[in-house]
């Protein structure tokens, strides 16, 4: 799959009730790429994303896809391009890794359509990405975090969108299985060109698996660009408040941010 379609937003501000959260966002999402949104708590992050994603309409301003108000286009025409995996989603009672996965098909089928070969394929091999065909009969509710975060992904995959976006995908589980997830985004946007955004928490992974960075303070886009333009020493302090050195990862040579705190400094 190669990625053809952009998403933008023009002087985004957005909300809860009256309450706004985001005030003039303007960015471009690189296309073919890994963003990761990074920022402290409440300052915007997830907002952003669900309103990219519409489940949230803008106070004012616009999220464009391919230059069009996602807020006009048809429910199953966008589901058709944009994929979201909201922070900790809940799978119904009871639902099979196979049922919820088959799930991420619905925006192909119109009323009283037949499922397909098709629907076969993108199923098989959105379990097979996510390495979690084996649990297909298994019921959603008896699975570990992780593997209950690899079927989320795997009903995302089986969406078959250009753009995917995922909501603090990493939350609650150990570090070998955040690993097994961002690696999971890797091979996706490698193997099949899909365009990903991510909200993350950890500084060093987002700086180690994205291609660009959007850092948020206050609702606002304080800097945006590559790991090495935004994670910087005087950045990180800004956005999060933290005294800091910032290394190269003597892994991946990305930005390393080290904390400093009042104890155990040499």
């Amino acid at each position: 799959m190669t990625a053809r379609h952009t998403l933008s937003t023009r002087q985004l501000s957005a909300g809860y009730g009256d309450t706004s959260i985001l005030n003039g966002i303007d960015i471009t999402i690189p296309t073919g790429q890994i963003t990761s949104i990074i920022g402290a708590n409440a300052c915007g992050k997830s907002t952003l994303l669900r309103t990219m994603s519409r489940l949230l309409t803008p106070h004012q301003g616009q999220v464009l896809l391919d230059g069009r108000s996602i807020h006009k286009m048809a429910t199953k025409d966008l589901a058709q391009l944009l994929g979201l995996l909201p922070q900790s989603p809940i799978a119904p009672e009871g639902i099979t890794v196979g049922d919820l996965v088959s799930r991420g098909r619905h925006p192909y089928h119109k009323l009283f359509s037949q499922w397909s070969s098709t629907d076969d394929v993108a199923i098989t091999s959105a379990l097979k990405a996510t390495n979690t065909a084996e649990l297909i009969d298994r019921d959603v509710d008896e699975l570990s975090g992780g593997q209950r975060q690899r079927v989320w992904i795997a009903m995302a995959l089986a969406q078959e969108t250009d753009i995917l976006l995922l909501d603090e995908p990493t939350t609650y589980l150990d570090v070998a299985h955040q690993i097994e997830i961002l690696d999971l985004m890797v091979e996706l946007n490698q193997d099949r060109g899909t365009t990903i955004i991510l909200v993350l928490h950890d500084l060093n992974l987002a700086a180690r698996y994205s291609d660009h960075l959007i850092a948020m303070k206050s609702g606002r886009v304080f800097d945006q660009g590559s790991p090495q333009h935004v994670m910087t020493e005087p950045t990180v302090h800004s956005v999060f408040g933290l005294n800091n050195k910032v290394i190269s990862d003597p892994i991946s040579k990305t930005p390393m941010v080290l904390p400093i705190g009042r104890y155990k400094q040499a």
